[in-house]
């Protein structure tokens, strides 16, 4: 498996770990070299500082504009409030959107293709397509300009 999709698949993890322990907008308060450290020290396998250190990148920036990447799958998601959203569809969208919205060193199409293979991993049977819907939405508001972020 490439080390960016491992990347991603152990941020994603982090954060719903999170998520589920404690509300969203506390997530920002944690040192996540260190927590992050901690958390991998609990998986099966061995994780390389270069996976490490992508996957804090994407765990940081994704809290780091938490509420303006909420905002955007809330103004996004057609008749969906972001509570009735499945954490692991919840933390898929917010680390692709902060990937395509705010790194924006990767090209949106890698981003969405690996967002949509991580959901079909982690996600209900249909969380493939509503996060490609999603995402996708997201990629066309974001390349006209659209979007109001910090």
């Amino acid at each position: 498996m490439k080390k960016r999709r491992i990347s991603r698949e152990t941020a994603l993890q982090f954060l719903y770990q999170y998520d589920t322990k404690i509300r969203s907008e506390k997530l920002c308060e944690f040192d996540f070299k260190s927590e992050f450290e901690l958390f991998s020290s609990t998986l099966d396998e061995e994780i390389s500082e270069e996976i490490t250190d992508f996957a804090v990148l994407l765990s940081s920036g994704t809290c780091q504009h938490i509420d303006a990447i909420d905002k955007l799958i809330e103004n996004y998601s057609q008749n969906w409030k972001i509570y009735r959203i499945s954490k692991i569809d919840k933390n898929i969208l917010r680390i692709s959107i902060y990937e395509m919205v705010y790194l924006r060193t990767i090209p949106p199409a890698v981003t969405i293709n690996e967002a949509i293979e991580i959901a079909k991993k982690f996600g209900a049977e249909d969380s493939g397509s509503f996060i490609n819907g999603m995402l996708d939405k997201i990629k066309t508001a974001n390349e006209k300009g659209e979007l109001n972020h910090d």
